[in-house]
């Protein structure tokens, strides 16, 4: 039996991509996932792909913009599956361009969902974890909130920022019993990024593996921070870049 059978878990930005990786790879698993998400065509797929292999999924439709919505996604996924055991920050924006030509505009959207949502989902549900003594919160973030990379800074500086929450986070709840880790992603091979063409390709190249991840290489090593393999690890930033961390 798997370590996750039974378990319930929250994954934002679970109707794509990564976050659809973490969620398919949950359910195999066991755990009840609840995917939110703003496409609902998209998450109403994933859920009935999870349910035809025999797996529970509820998809919720939510833009997590402010902390009423985060709130509210929190209070939903309570009530589709009863509690949140593990929560999966995964939803984000990464628009790239010169910072002389970034509005206002794009700085709120890209900081509010890429730092207040978690924020706020993390407010919310972190203590109901933290009074049963069991949890895990899994935040995803970018290799580009490591280093300096032209175009990148307003994405890389909201991943900056939930890099240093997870961190502190772990040390607000670990003692607790609530885990919280990230993982650090290199250039994946998603819907979201298609439209890099072959410039997913030349940032993927400056790394050893020398390609770019799929999501499903992504969405293990979630998995594994989710679980109980991962029992001693608090705090961690779990670099999954192809090893552009070496150099």
């Amino acid at each position: 039996m798997s370590e996750l059978q039974g378990k319930s878990a929250l994954v934002t930005g679970g109707n794509s991509g990564i976050g659809r990786a973490a969620a398919i790879a949950l359910a195999e698993r066991g755990t009840r996932v609840v995917i939110a998400g703003r496409d609902a065509a998209r998450g109403e797929e994933v859920v009935r792909e999870i349910r035809a292999s025999g797996g529970e999924a509820h998809f919720v439709a939510s833009d997590l913009r402010d902390e009423a919505s985060a709130r509210s996604l929190a209070a939903r996924a309570r009530d589709l599956v009863g509690r949140v055991d593990i929560l999966v920050n995964n939803a984000g924006v990464f628009p790239f361009g010169p910072t002389h030509e970034s509005t206002e505009g794009d700085f709120d959207a890209v900081f509010a969902l890429n730092v207040k949502a978690p924020y706020f989902l993390v407010a919310e549900l972190a203590p109901d974890m933290a009074k049963r003594g069991d949890g895990a919160i899994v935040n995803v973030t970018t290799m580009v909130a490591e280093f300096g990379a032209a175009g990148m800074g307003l994405y890389g500086a909201s991943k900056a920022a939930l890099r240093l929450l997870t961190k502190s986070w772990a040390a607000e709840y670990g003692p607790a019993g609530v885990r919280v880790n990230a993982v650090s992603p290199g250039p994946t091979r998603t819907e979201g990024t298609a439209g890099m063409g072959e410039g997913l390709d030349r940032l993927a190249a400056a790394a050893p593996a020398g390609r770019p991840a799929t999501a499903q290489e992504i969405a293990e090593a979630i998995v594994f921070l989710a679980g109980d393999r991962s029992s001693f690890v608090h705090g961690a930033v779990l670099p999954v870049d192809g090893g552009r961390v070496a150099v």
